[in-house]
Order: C-alpha cells, then sequence, then structure tokens
C-alpha cells in the first residue's frame, strides 16, 4: 500500500505495480490519496460542486491501469487534459468523470471502484476522508519581521509559500478518516509513506486521527521514500535529515523499517543515519539506492530503479508476521522497462 498524492505517489504506485508483475508483490496494490487540493481543475470542481478534489485520485488511478489495450487506452482518456479557452480548458476528463460519478452514486469510495473497474485496476484507489479538507500552516519569513508566524489556509498557498513553513495541520481540525482506508492500512503487508511534497501531500495522512492510529499500529513493515530534492515553496533548503525531523515533529510516535533515499540526493549520509535512528524499529536501516531518474527535467523517481530498490528492501525487512509469502525476493525488472514519470 502506498500512502501519498500526486506525481510521487504516481510514481510510488508504478514501482509497485512493476514489483507486482515480477512476483515480489501480491498483485493487489492500494493507494490512499491526500484530499485537500484546492487548485487548477481539481480545486475548481471542489469549489463548484463540491466533492472531493478529483486530480490526485486520478493520478493514481491512471498509476493502476491495468497493462491491456483497454487499460492503456482508458488510463491516456481519463488523464487527457482538454485544451482552448472554453469552460473546459484544464480539466481533466478523468476529474469531470470522477465528479459526475460522486454526484450520481453519491459516495466517492463507490465512484472510485467503477474507475477502477473501467481501467481494469486490480488493487484500489481511496480518498483519506471522505470530506474536502483544507491545510493550513505555520509560516515564519514573511513580511518585515522575519520571525513572527504568520497563519496560510489552503495547499497551494501552503505549497508556494516564500517562507518557511514550521507546522501543518487540517481543518476540520478532526477529519473523518475513509472507514475503507482505516481498514486496508491496518490489513496491509506493507505501507510506504512518499516521495511527494512533504507538508501538502505526505504528513496529511498523519494528520486524520484515525488513519494516524492505524499507520502506526498497523503490523505492516513501514517504509519512508525520500524526495530528491527539495521543493521550492514547502521545503526549499531542506536536507533529507530535515525531511525525517518534520515526520517525526507531526507523528513522534511513529517507527518505521526502513528509508529509502537517492544516493546522489544524500550529501552527508552520516546526518541521515543519525537523524533517522529517532524513529527507526529495532533492525531498520537507511538505504541509499539510484533511485533518480536520468535527466529529467524536474526531479523524478524513476519507476523502475525504485521497484529495484523497494524489492531488495522488502526481501531485506521481510514479511508481514504471520504472511510468509507477502514479500519474495524479487527478480528486479529489465532495463528496458525504464521510463519517467
Amino acid at each position: 500500500m502506498a500512502l501519498g498524492g500526486g506525481h510521487g505517489l504516481h510514481a510510488t504506485l508504478s514501482a509497485l505495480r512493476l514489483l507486482a508483475g515480477s512476483g515480489t508483490l501480491a498483485d493487489r496494490v492500494t493507494a490512499v490519496v491526500t484530499v485537500a487540493d484546492d487548485g487548477g481543475s481539481s480545486g475548481r470542481l471542489r469549489r463548484e460542486l463540491g466533492v472531493l478534489p478529483p486530480g490526485d485520485l486520478r493520478m493514481a488511478l491512471a498509476a493502476l491501469a491495468a497493462d491491456g489495450p483497454a487499460g492503456r487506452r482508458w488510463g491516456a482518456l481519463v488523464q487527457h487534459r482538454f485544451g482552448g479557452t472554453g469552460a473546459l480548458a484544464g480539466h481533466a476528463v478523468g476529474n469531470l468523470l470522477l465528479a459526475g460519478l460522486m454526484e450520481v452514486l453519491g459516495d466517492p469510495v463507490a465512484a472510485l471502484d467503477e474507475v477502477g473497474a473501467l481501467l481494469g485496476l486490480r488493487g484500489r484507489v481511496l480518498p483519506m476522508s471522505c470530506d474536502p479538507l483544507d491545510i493550513e500552516a505555520e509560516v515564519t519569513g514573511l513580511g518585515e519581521q522575519p520571525a513572527q508566524a504568520h497563519r496560510i489556509r489552503g495547499q497551494v498557498a501552503v505549497a508556494s509559500t516564500p517562507g518557511r513553513v514550521r507546522q501543518v495541520w487540517l481543518r476540520p481540525e478532526r477529519p473523518r478518516a475513509c472507514a475503507e482506508a482505516v481498514e486496508a492500512v491496518r490489513t496491509a503487508d506493507v505501507l510506504l509513506l512518499g516521495p511527494g511534497s512533504w507538508f501538502t501531500s505526505v504528513l496529511p495522512h498523519l494528520l486524520v486521527p484515525e488513519l494516524r492510529d492505524a499507520i502506526i499500529t498497523s503490523s505492516a513493515r513501514r517504509v519512508i521514500v525520500l524526495n530528491l530534492a527539495p521543493e521550492p515553496g514547502e521545503t526549499a533548503g531542506f536536507s533529507p535529515e530535515q525531511h525525517l525531523a518534520v515526520l517525526s515533529q507531526h507523528a513522534p510516535e511513529l517507527r518505521v523499517d526502513a528509508v529509502v533515499a537517492d544516493v546522489a540526493a544524500v550529501p552527508v549520509p552520516d546526518r541521515l543515519h543519525r537523524a533517522a535512528a529517532v524513529m527507526l524499529s529495532p533492525g531498520g536501516r537507511v538505504h541509499l539506492a539510484p533511485v533518480a531518474a536520468v535527466d529529467p527535467a524536474v526531479p523524478r523517481h524513476d519507476p523502475v530503479a525504485l521497484a529495484s530498490a523497494l524489492g531488495a528492501v522488502l526481501a531485506e525487512i521481510g514479511s508481514q508476521p504471520g504472511s510468509p509469502d507477502a514479500v519474495r525476493v524479487p527478480s528486479a525488472p529489465g532495463a528496458a522497462e525504464r521510463r519517467r514519470t
């Protein structure tokens, strides 16, 4: 299972699909997706219709679409974005489809399952909450008094702030978790958190109380995948170890079995090892591997390289207690499958 949103979750799901195809994991992959987006097509549909922002959910569905001709065709269609200057300009077909199904069925989980069936998913895409949420943040470094804390609201505002994000929380204050997502976390073999926009895609899962409790208490193996580089705005200037410190700050009880980072993105490995020690379970460790796409326009995890790294990690940390066949030693996907996200 992978938790996150946006391009980071898409890369993780693509890697997990490769592992499932190679027999390393069970072939049913579940994604639990953030629902706080307020920008672009998702923000427009959320404001106009009151539905969950569908963009990150759509991307997760597309990442898990079946490999056959029908799955590829429908996967490409839901990702297609209208051009022009009219009312549909900027909307992705999948966003409109999900929004329509949410209205017709009155249940976002049922709508996601319907589109999942259309795309031939063997796994499932679930929202972390069935209610649209808002992100708020405490930010310093704004205005004429850099030390003064300011409160800003909205995923786009937090992700693009020129200040330094100190803390984030959700509105409503104690949001309801999606019951299906909580159950999926509790019964998962492996939980992957990250990569992605750290404050707005990764951390929110730990800010929904019931979902956070399920993540912390699940018998699954927990793996963190770190970002390749700081993101302009919310994590500008962050080192790899600062990403872990932020996780510990927001969820001090969280313990993980492995931390995966790109070897070229960690200038001082000793610092990352020391930061990770705070949250690693007994026997857990940091895994450095080449997982970045080759010469990307922007930093991106390569799904094939990430699948190879995760396969080695999962083989080392073993299967879920009581499920000896949940994780098997992988045969790494071939180089011919390498592609960018």
